[in-house]
C-alpha cells in the first residue's frame, strides 16, 4: 500500500510578520500542526510499504521559499516518510483551493497511491477544503474528521467526530482521509532520523512536469485585525460602584 500524506508548508502563525498586512516574505514556514498527526498515522500504517509527503508551495516569493519548504519537508521525512514531492510553480502562489487540489491530485496519480492522509485543516487558512477537493479530483471516497483508523482487507474502517457523537464508517481503497489531533501523538524525530532524512529525496515539480496548465484564481490577501483598546480605567468608588460603572460602559458599547 502506498500512502500520500498532504503536508502543507504553512505560515508559522506564531511568528507572523505584520505591517499594513501580513508580510509573507518574512514570515517563516512550518509543517501545519494537524498534518503532523497525518504523518504519524501514515508511518504507523505503512509498515514495509512506502509513504510520501506531498505539498504545494503556496507562499512566495518562490525562489526564496523553495529552500525553506524543502527544509520543512525534511522534518516530515525524519518522522518516517520515505520521499517528498514539492510542487513549486509561480501560478500556484496564493492560488485557489481548486488549483491546489488539481496539482495535488496529479501528484497522487503520479505516485500511484492507494490512500491519501491529511490534517482536518491547516493552521494558516483552516478552511478544511483541500482533502475533500482532492478526493473529488481523484473520484475517490472521502472520510473527514477521523479520530481512529484501521485498514483491513482493502477497506478503511474509521471513527469520525461529529458535533454530538462519533460515527463509524467504512470505505473501499483508494480513499482520502482527513484526521483530527485526537488520532495520535506525533513522534519527535531522533537525531539519527534527522540525519537520515537529509539523504531522502525531495522531488521538485512544476505544473508543466505534471502536464497541467492551470490559470488559477488568486485568493484574497491577508490583513491583520486591528483592535484599539478604549483605555478606560475605573479607579474611584467601592467595588460595587466600580462594577456598576463597568456595566454602564459595556451597555454603552452594546456589549451587554
Amino acid at each position: 500500500m502506498k500512502i500520500a500524506v498532504l503536508v502543507k508548508t504553512a505560515l508559522d502563525t506564531g511568528q507572523l510578520r505584520i505591517r499594513d498586512s501580513v508580510v509573507i516574505e518574512e514570515t517563516p514556514l512550518k509543517i501545519s500542526d494537524i498534518d503532523r498527526n497525518a504523518v504519524e498515522e501514515a508511518v504507523k500504517l505503512k509498515g514495509q510499504d512506502k509513504a510520501y509527503a506531498v505539498t504545494v508551495l503556496k507562499w512566495g516569493p518562490l525562489q526564496k521559499k523553495v529552500q525553506e519548504a524543502e527544509n520543512v519537508l525534511r522534518e516530515a521525512l525524519a518522522m518516517g516518510l520515505d520521499e517528498a514531492y514539492l510542487i513549486a510553480d509561480e501560478k500556484l502562489l496564493n492560488a485557489s483551493h481548486v488549483a491546489t487540489a488539481k496539482a495535488i491530485a496529479a501528484v497522487v496519480k503520479k505516485i500511484g497511491a492507494d490512500l491519501v492522509l491529511a490534517g482536518e485543516a491547516t493552521v494558516d487558512n483552516f478552511t478544511g477544503q483541500i482533502p475533500a477537493r482532492v478526493a473529488a479530483e481523484l473520484g475517490w471516497p472521502a472520510i473527514t474528521y477521523v479520530r481512529e483508523l484501521k485498514v483491513e482487507g482493502g477497506k478503511i474502517i474509521a471513527k469520525r467526530d461529529l458535533e454530538d457523537h462519533v460515527e463509524v464508517v467504512e470505505a473501499p481503497l483508494p480513499s482520502v482521509v482527513s484526521v483530527t489531533r485526537e488520532i495520535n501523538q506525533p513522534r519527535i524525530p531522533t537525531l539519527l532520523a534527522i540525519r537520515a532524512a537529509m539523504k531522502k529525496p525531495v522531488n521538485k515539480l512544476t505544473l508543466a512536469d505534471l502536464g497541467l496548465d492551470i490559470a488559477p484564481k488568486i485568493s484574497a490577501g491577508y490583513k491583520p485585525l486591528v483592535i484599539q483598546r478604549k483605555k478606560i480605567v475605573i479607579k474611584d468608588g467601592t467595588p460595587e460602584e466600580k462594577a456598576e460603572k463597568l456595566i454602564q460602559y459595556l451597555r454603552q458599547e452594546g456589549v451587554i
